[in-house]
C-alpha cells in the first residue's frame, strides 16, 4: 500500500496491551475497603467496560450507587487502579515492539491517545520500555475531555497532517469519525466494528506492516 499517512496515533487497552487483570486487582482491592459495595468486581466486568469514557465506567459497573458514593468510590478505583497496573503492568500483544520499530523507520511518528486516568499511559511505559517509540500522548485525565478531542489535540498540538487512529472498540471509531481522520480497527482487542464500516482492520500487531 501507497503511504498515505504521517503518523499514527494508537489508543492503549485492547490495541497495545492487555492490563484486565491488574485493573481487576485494583478495582476489587477498592471494592474491599469499603462497605457499601457487595458484588466482587470481576475480570468480565472489566473487560465489559475497557476503552469506555471513563465516567460511563462507573455508571455502568454501579448503575444503583448513589451519586455521592458513586463519586467517592470512583476516586477509590482510581488510585487503586492505577497502584494495580502500575505495580503489575499488563500483556503487552505480541509483535508490538517489532510493529513499532518498523513503523518508525517507515517515518511515521506515533502517538498514543487512551481514555485512561492520568498515570496509566505512563505505567505502560514504565513496564514496556518503549516510551522511546512514542512522540506524545493524551488522555481523558489530564483535561476530562472525550476522545476525539484528545485525538483533535494531538492533531494540533504535533502539526500532523495525515493521521490515522487504531482502535479496538466501536468508541473508538466513533472518535475517529468525529475527529475526522480514518480508522484502523484492531479485531484482536475488545470490541466489534462491522467490516462495511472499518474496512482498514488487522488482526495482529504484525498486520500493521502489511497495511502501512
Amino acid at each position: 500500500m501507497t503511504q498515505r499517512f504521517d503518523s499514527v496515533i494508537f489508543d492503549l487497552d485492547g490495541t497495545l496491551w492487555n492490563a484486565s487483570e491488574s485493573v481487576t486487582k485494583g478495582f476489587q482491592a477498592a471494592k474491599n475497603s469499603v462497605d457499601y459495595i457487595e458484588q466482587d468486581i470481576t475480570l468480565a466486568d472489566v473487560q465489559a467496560v475497557t476503552g469506555q469514557p471513563y465516567e460511563l465506567v462507573y455508571d455502568r459497573l454501579f448503575p444503583t450507587l448513589p451519586a455521592d458514593r458513586r463519586q467517592e468510590f470512583k476516586a477509590l478505583c482510581a488510585r487503586h487502579e492505577l497502584g494495580g497496573v502500575e505495580q503489575y503492568g499488563g500483556n503487552l500483544y505480541p509483535g508490538l515492539e517489532d510493529a513499532l520499530r518498523y513503523l518508525t523507520e517507515q517515518g511515521y511518528r506515533l502517538f498514543i491517545v487512551s481514555n485512561c486516568q492520568r498515570g496509566y499511559i505512563e505505567a505502560f511505559f514504565q513496564h514496556s520500555q518503549l516510551a522511546q517509540y512514542f512522540e506524545g500522548h493524551q488522555c481523558f485525565g489530564t483535561k476530562n475531555l472525550p476522545k476525539f478531542q484528545n485525538i483533535l489535540e494531538v492533531i494540533e498540538q504535533h502539526s500532523l497532517q495525515a493521521p490515522v487512529y487504531v482502535g479496538d472498540t466501536r468508541g473508538d471509531f466513533e472518535a475517529s469519525q468525529k475527529s475526522g481522520i480514518p480508522f484502523i480497527f484492531a479485531t484482536y482487542g475488545f470490541g466489534e466494528v462491522p467490516l462495511a464500516e472499518a474496512p482498514m482492520r488487522i488482526d495482529s500487531l504484525a498486520d500493521l506492516q502489511k497495511l502501512l
